[in-house]
């Protein structure tokens, strides 16, 4: 589906429906817990080691030179290449991040339409979308940035269009990384609030996971993932395999 056709679709659709977007999330849930857990576990250990590239210039200067760790401020041979490391590091976690996010929803629409396609994890990252995905996170980067600067309140609205642009990175794969984010704020725009609502409330809800001894949350944690799914459903729709 070309953009304009996504737009017109989003142009013409209905308002969303709260609570019949939260009851499916909760029922596809159920479905799909397991599959979340991967897909989070996943998202850690493949970050991770973008994490420990972060801090190798510190440890580094602590092995060369122990004194370093007792002062309060860092030296410019540690500072520098760390805060040129940080945003491509970031932006890198985030690629993975949104494609395996994407993933997910693939998978949610296969286990809501009860295909028997693969459960494909790495499928956003794969040779002819890793470049679409790293694109993505720079743009949702650059966007992030620029709700910070607008006091954090500009973060709070970003939040919307940026929550749902793994949808339009699953199901429709020819619009570029520019349009799914025009795509994105075109329909978080129409439909701010009710999208809001369900990320805030399944986002505390999936944060209960936390009650269950702790680890809970790692099985709960993808459920804030889920509206979007139906969110893009409700407002596009989706076809079958596609």
């Amino acid at each position: 589906m070309n953009f304009d056709a996504v737009t017109e679709r989003i142009r013409s659709s209905t308002h969303l429906d709260f609570g019949s977007i939260f009851n499916r999330a909760i029922e596809l849930f159920k479905k799909v817990w397991l599959q979340g857990f991967v897909t989070l576990l996943l998202t850690f250990v493949v970050i991770l080691p973008f994490y420990v590239l972060f801090y190798i210039p510190f440890i580094a200067a602590g092995i060369t030179d122990p004194e370093m760790m007792r002062t309060e401020e860092l030296p410019p041979e540690v500072f520098i290449p760390m805060l040129i490391l940080g945003p491509i590091l970031m932006i890198a976690a985030m690629t993975i991040s949104i494609a395996l996010n994407a993933a997910f929803l693939r998978i949610c629409r296969q286990k809501d339409l009860n295909e028997n396609s693969r459960e494909d994890y790495f499928f956003y990252l794969k040779k002819g979308y890793l470049g679409k995905s790293m694109t993505l996170a720079l743009l949702v980067f650059g966007i992030s940035i620029l709700g910070m600067l607008a006091c954090g309140v500009g973060l709070i609205y970003v939040m919307v269009p940026i929550s749902i642009i793994p949808a339009f990175l699953a199901f429709d794969e020819e619009l570029s990384p520019m349009e799914i984010v025009k795509a994105g704020f075109a329909l978080g725009n129409k439909n701010w609030l009710v999208i809001f609502g369900l990320v805030f409330l399944m986002g505390i809800l999936a944060e209960l996971g936390i009650l269950l001894c702790c680890v809970g949350i790692l099985f709960t944690a993808m459920l804030s993932k889920i509206p979007a799914y139906f969110i893009y459903k409700d407002s596009i729709g989706i076809s079958f395999n596609a």
